[in-house]
Order: structure tokens, then sequence, then C-alpha cells
């Protein structure tokens, strides 16, 4: 039991330090948008609008950053389609609906909740509720495993039975 504590308590001091450190690098600055000046609106409204929906959009090369971050070629590509699309009057919303049209639901950074992505948003949560029933499990089993099973008692009259039974074997 002794030692379970203690590679617990191990654990949960690795993950802590774990945690420290994730949130310590989520300080730290991003990298530059990939953006290059020549792709820039000359209004400023509308490059502000611009760039609030391309961070939105996920990069189909890079997977992990928004096409306002990378500088795959297909994220240029769509950087260009949504300044023409904003410069030609869209709202920010049609523009959107435009990019997802063509390429899915994939290409949003936060894909909406669907009978498609579902399971993207419950998975989660039931991977921590089954590790906490794990952890739990694990817990039981290893104190029954140190303090040995507990058998029931006798009721009295099982105890009389048996009382009768080891006299005649003894008589």
């Amino acid at each position: 039991m002794t030692t379970f504590l203690s590679g617990l308590r191990r654990s949960l001091a690795a993950l802590a330090f774990a945690s420290l450190v994730f949130m310590a690098l989520a300080f730290v600055p991003q990298a530059a948008s990939a953006l290059s000046p020549s792709e820039m609106l000359d209004d400023p409204a509308l490059e502000e609008r611009a760039r609030e929906v391309s961070k939105g959009l996920r990069c189909l090369v890079c997977q992990n950053q928004s096409i306002d971050d990378s500088d795959a070629p297909l994220a240029r590509d769509l950087r260009t389609l949504v300044r023409e699309r904003i410069e030609a009057g869209d709202t920010n919303d049609q523009v959107v609906e435009f990019v997802v049209d063509r390429y899915g639901d994939f290409v949003l950074l936060r894909p909406p909740v669907n009978a498609y992505t579902i399971a993207l948003w419950v998975a989660p949560t039931l991977v921590l509720i089954a590790g906490a029933a794990g952890l739990v499990l694990t817990i039981r089993r290893r104190r029954i495993a140190a303090t040995g099973p507990t058998a029931p008692g006798l009721s009295a009259e099982e105890e009389a039975a048996l009382a009768k039974i080891l006299e005649r074997d003894r008589g």
C-alpha cells in the first residue's frame, strides 16, 4: 500500500510539473503570421475581417495551424480566396460557408457539434471518466489484495449446525 501511494504521489507530481510546463509554454509568443504584405488588403477594416476569418480556418496541409499562420501554398490560396470574397462584399459567415462548402467541416479549426463530429466533442469526457473509473477499480483491488478477502460471518443457525458436526467428529 505504501509503495502504491508513493507511486501515486510521484505520478501526480509529474503530472503537475507537465501541467506547469504546458501553461508556461502557452505564454511563449506564437509564431508570426505567414501573411505576406502583398496579400494584405488596402482597407484596414477589410483586412481585419479577413484576418479574423483566416484564424478560424484550418490549413489543410499543416492541419494544426490556421491558414493565417501557415506557409503552405494551399493556405496562401485560401487566404487569397478569403480576401477576394470579402472584397466582393461577402459577410464573414458567408466567406466561411463558401470555404466549408468546398472543403467540408474539416477546414474549421472549431468544428460544429453535429452527428458527424459528436465523437470529437464527447470522446475526451468519456476518456476522463474511463480513466477515473479505472483508477478507482485499481485502488480498490490493491486494497483488497493488501488486506485479504473478508468472509461474511456465520449466522447463529450455521454456527449451531457447525458445532453439532464438530461434536460428532470428536465423539
